[in-house]
C-alpha cells in the first residue's frame, strides 16, 4: 500500500522521465508590456510574480537573477524542483521555489498576492481537478490588474492528430513491457504507429497530414514527447472553453502573448478579416479565428480587470518603451512565416530600424521614431516592426538601467555556473541578460569561448584550443552536418571557424546584453 501511494505522488503525470531544460521567453513578465500597449491596455507593474509547473526551472530562475521581482512557483517534481532552488541560490536571488502538488500550494499562507502568474505547457496535461485548484488559486492570489500568462494545446488544430495521440498513448500501457523505460516504450509507439499507418487505414486517408506528423515526431526529443504526448490527461480545448473556466477567476481575455497573432495582414486574409470584424463578442471572434488559422497551441494574456489607455496616453507610454537588438544585423530575414505562408517585410521600413538598432545600444521607441522621422515613418509603422521583430527574436524589450545594474550581479553569477556545465552537458543553451530580464540563446561552444575569456584568452584562435581541450578530456568530437570530426585538426579547425563567427557577430550582442 505504501509503495502504491508513493507512486500515485505524479497524478499520471509523466515523472520517470525528466523535462527538457527549455527557456520560454513568453513567461517574461517584461513583454507584457508591448503586448498591452499595442492593444491599448494599461500595463501592469510587476512586483510579485509566480509561475506553476516551472519544469526544470530555467525560466523561472532567469527571471528572477535578471529583474527585481519577487518570484515563487512551485513544479511537483522534486528532482526538478531541487535543480530551480540550486539554480536561485547560485544566483543569489531570493526565488522561493517549492516541490508542492498545485494543491498544496495553494494552500500555502506565506505567499505573497501576485502582479503576475505563469503556466506554460501545464493547462492541457492536467486533470479538472487540478484545473480546478489553479483557477481558485488565481482567484484568490492574482491582484486586481494582474496578468495571467497561459498556454495550452487548442482545437480545432489538435482536431485531426488527438486520436492518433489517443492510440499512441494506449499503446505504451498496454503493449508497452513493465520493465522497459518511457523512452523505449515511446520508440514502440512510433513504430507501431508507422506500422499501422503502411496498412493505409481509411482514417489516415481522409486526414492526409497524419503520416507526416508521426515522421516529424520520430526526430523529437525522446523527453519532449514524453511529456507532450504520453500523459494520462491531455486535453486540447476550445478558446470559448478557456473561457468559461478563466470566467470564475475574473479574467478577461487581453491578447495573444505570441506578438505576431495581433497583427491580422499577415495572418488573415481580406476576407477573413472583414469577417473578423462583424464579430464583436471577443470570445467568439478568437474561436472564429482559431478555425481560419487552424489554432493548433495558444499563448495568451489574461488580465483580471482590463482598462484602456487614451489614444494620447497609448502613444505616449509606446514611445518610452526600451528595446534592443538581440541578432547581428546582417544576419537578420525580412521574412516571417505565418498562418498565411511566407510573408517579406517591407524593406524601406524594417532596414532603417534594424540599422538605427544596430548602430547602438538600449534604445527607446521615442528615439527610434526621431531617427527615422526624416525618412517618412511612424510610430505606427514603427511598433508593429518591433512587434515583429520581437516575435522572431531579434529584438526584444529591455529593462531600465538601475533594474540592469541590480540583476547584472545575479545574472553574472547564473551565468558563471551555466558556462562551467557547459564543459561537460550541452543541456542549457541559454545564458540570463539583465537587460532583457531574460534568457538569451547561446550555444554549448560559445560558452566555453565565454569561459576562455574569463580565463583570460582574448584572441578567437585561443578559445578555439580551450575548447577543444574540453572536448578532448571527455574523449568527445564535433559531428558537423551528420559527419563525425575524427582528428584534432578537423576539431580545431571546425572550433576556430566557430570562435572567429562568435567574435565577429555574437560576442558584441552578448556584450551589449550584459552577458559576456
Amino acid at each position: 500500500m505504501h509503495l502504491k501511494k508513493m507512486k500515485n505522488w505524479s497524478a499520471g503525470y509523466v515523472a520517470d522521465v525528466a523535462y527538457t531544460f527549455g527557456y520560454y521567453s513568453e513567461l517574461n513578465p517584461l513583454r507584457v508590456d508591448l503586448a498591452f500597449l499595442n492593444q491599448g491596455l494599461v500595463i501592469p507593474n510587476i512586483g510579485a510574480a509566480c509561475e506553476l509547473g516551472f519544469g526544470q526551472g530555467l525560466s523561472a530562475a532567469m527571471h528572477a537573477a535578471g529583474s527585481v521581482t519577487s518570484w515563487h512557483g512551485t513544479d511537483f517534481n522534486p528532482t526538478q524542483a531541487g535543480f530551480a532552488q540550486e539554480l536561485a541560490a547560485l544566483s543569489g536571488s531570493d526565488a522561493k521555489f517549492y516541490d508542492d502538488a498545485f494543491a498544496d500550494f495553494a494552500r500555502r499562507d506565506d505567499l505573497p498576492e501576485f502582479d503576475y502568474i505563469g503556466l506554460h505547457g501545464i493547462w492541457s496535461w492536467i486533470s479538472d481537478e487540478n484545473r480546478a485548484v489553479i483557477v481558485d488559486f488565481i482567484l484568490r492570489k492574482l491582484k486586481v490588474g494582474g496578468v495571467l500568462y497561459i498556454s495550452y494545446n487548442t482545437l480545432p488544430g489538435w482536431a485531426a492528430f488527438a486520436p492518433m495521440r489517443h492510440l499512441m498513448a494506449e499503446h505504451t500501457e498496454i503493449m508497452g513491457s513493465e520493465g522497459r523505460g518511457m523512452v523505449s516504450r515511446i520508440d514502440d509507439a512510433l513504430d507501431f504507429a508507422n506500422r499501422l499507418l503502411a496498412t493505409d487505414p481509411s482514417f489516415a486517408r481522409k486526414n492526409p497530414g497524419i503520416t507526416d506528423r508521426i515522421n516529424k515526431l520520430k526526430d523529437k526529443d525522446r523527453h519532449y514527447l514524453a511529456h507532450e504526448y504520453f500523459n494520462r490527461d491531455w486535453a486540447p480545448m476550445h478558446f470559448s472553453t478557456m473561457a468559461d473556466w478563466l470566467e470564475s477567476a475574473k479574467l478577461s481575455y487581453a491578447c495573444s502573448a505570441n506578438y505576431l497573432d495581433s497583427i491580422d495582414g499577415i495572418n488573415l486574409t481580406k476576407y477573413q478579416q472583414s469577417l473578423l470584424n462583424e464579430i464583436t463578442n471577443d470570445v467568439f471572434r478568437e474561436s472564429v479565428r482559431d478555425f481560419m488559422v487552424d489554432q493548433q497551441f495558444r499563448r495568451d494574456y489574461w488580465v483580471k480587470g482590463p482598462r484602456r489607455l487614451s489614444p494620447v496616453e497609448q502613444a505616449e507610454t509606446m514611445r518610452a518603451q526600451k528595446v534592443i537588438l538581440t541578432s547581428h544585423r546582417p544576419d537578420v530575414s525580412l521574412k516571417v512565416t505565418t498562418s498565411l505562408g511566407e510573408a517579406q517585410m517591407g524593406e524601406k521600413i524594417y532596414g532603417p530600424i534594424l540599422d538605427f538598432l544596430a548602430s547602438s545600444k538600449i534604445k527607446t521607441l521615442s528615439q527610434v521614431e526621431e531617427a527615422l522621422k526624416s525618412k517618412g515613418i511612424n510610430l505606427a509603422q514603427i511598433s508593429e516592426a518591433i512587434m515583429v521583430l520581437a516575435a522572431q527574436g531579434h529584438v526584444a524589450p529591455a529593462q531600465e538601467d538601475s533594474i540592469i545594474q541590480k540583476a547584472r550581479k545575479h545574472t553574472d553569477k547564473l551565468n558563471a555556473h551555466i558556462c562551467a556545465r557547459a564543459r561537460g552537458s550541452a543541456e542549457i543553451v541559454y545564458l540570463a541578460s539583465p537587460v532583457t530580464g531574460g534568457g538569451i540563446h547561446v550555444s554549448r561552444f560559445q560558452q566555453c569561448f565565454l569561459l576562455a575569456l574569463r580565463a583570460g584568452h582574448k584572441q578567437p584562435e585561443e578559445w578555439a584550443v580551450y575548447a577543444l581541450k574540453i572536448l578532448q578530456a571527455q574523449g568527445q568530437k564535433i559531428i558537423k552536418e551528420g559527419k563525425t570530426l575524427e582528428t584534432s585538426d578537423e576539431n580545431l579547425a571546425e572550433l576556430i571557424e566557430q570562435a572567429n563567427n562568435f567574435a565577429e557577430k555574437r560576442l558584441p550582442i552578448l556584450n551589449n546584453l550584459g552577458i559576456a
